[in-house]
């Protein structure tokens, strides 16, 4: 009984924001204006009937598993760092998820923000948060944002360390507390010193193009782009697309609640992942990655 009553003081212990105060929290912590032309950033679901936000979801993908758990955890917001509607919409039915997913917002009064390459660009951001795997001797921008008075803020990074590549890889596994994949550059082993990491989060194979560094990380490539960074030198760590941006969302959490000063409950997503999972061969035992990563 105890318990049930702890319970209720603390769900009742939120009194909520209206949700233009909290849109503008956001946009105060990163810009709009500093996402890409091409991105659909911003408030993209208001609700018909306003209600107060008490409690706001975070995911990184806002799939129909993560829409069922928004509406069974009765959030009045979600947060999808990707833009769930990116392409007009010409029509909302039930023949396609994502027309579906708008659907249910609108049906349960949810609001829907999405922030994606705003975040990626801000100093204290996604990159930002992507580059903590890496021993930093100095940090900059690959691209810095014109006419930003807050230092460190454009896209990508490029990293001055000083580990080897072994080093990087277990770092990295233990950042994003997952699999990574390693595509050697032509002449590199696991000892293989690295002194400078370009980063990019998410797909990075055309902002890395061309950059000199001895390894990249980012989310996913092509298999002929990795090719041509592994014949120009630079080995390259994938962590698949949307493991190398998750992992923000539980620095970010505890952040946005200090911005709104506790008047919001904030979730994060126990149903959002990344479709893609590393089988390995049941027949094999898998070494450590320190001990694995070399050309055949």
């Amino acid at each position: 009984m105890l318990r049930g009553v702890t319970s209720l003081r603390k769900m009742s212990s939120y009194s909520g924001r209206k949700l233009t105060a909290v849109v503008k929290e956001l946009e105060n912590f990163a810009p709009l204006s500093l996402a890409e032309k091409w991105d659909n950033v911003g408030l993209l679901i208001e609700p018909h009937n306003e209600r107060d936000v008490k409690k706001i979801l975070l995911t990184n993908d806002l799939t129909e598993p993560v829409m069922k758990e928004a509406v069974e955890k009765q959030v009045e917001m979600i947060i999808s760092y990707h833009p769930p509607i990116f392409k007009p919409l010409t029509r909302i039915t039930k023949s396609n998820w994502k027309e579906r997913v708008v659907a249910a917002c609108l049906a349960n009064s949810i609001a829907l923000y999405s922030p994606h390459t705003s975040w990626d660009k801000k100093t204290g951001g996604v990159n930002d948060w992507l580059a903590q795997s890496v021993t930093i001797k100095s940090i900059r921008p690959l691209i810095p944002e014109f006419g930003c008075t807050e230092p460190g803020t454009g896209s990508g990074r490029l990293i001055e360390t000083n580990m080897t590549i072994s080093q990087l890889v277990e770092a990295l596994q233990h950042h994003i507390e997952n699999d990574v994949h390693v595509a050697l550059a032509v002449g590199h082993d696991s000892k293989t010193l690295v002194r400078t990491v370009g980063i990019c989060a998410g797909s990075g194979g055309s902002l890395l193009r061309g950059i000199q560094a001895d390894t990249i990380i980012t989310g996913e490539m092509s298999h002929h782009e990795l090719l041509e960074f592994n014949h120009n030198g630079t080995t390259v760590l994938l962590c698949n697309h949307s493991n190398s941006e998750r992992g923000f969302l539980r620095m970010f959490a505890p952040k946005l609640g200090e911005l709104l000063q506790g008047a919001c409950q904030i979730l994060i997503s126990e149903k959002d992942q990344d479709p893609l999972v590393t089988a390995v061969r049941v027949s094999e035992c898998r070494p450590k990655a320190s001990s694995t990563i070399n050309r055949s």
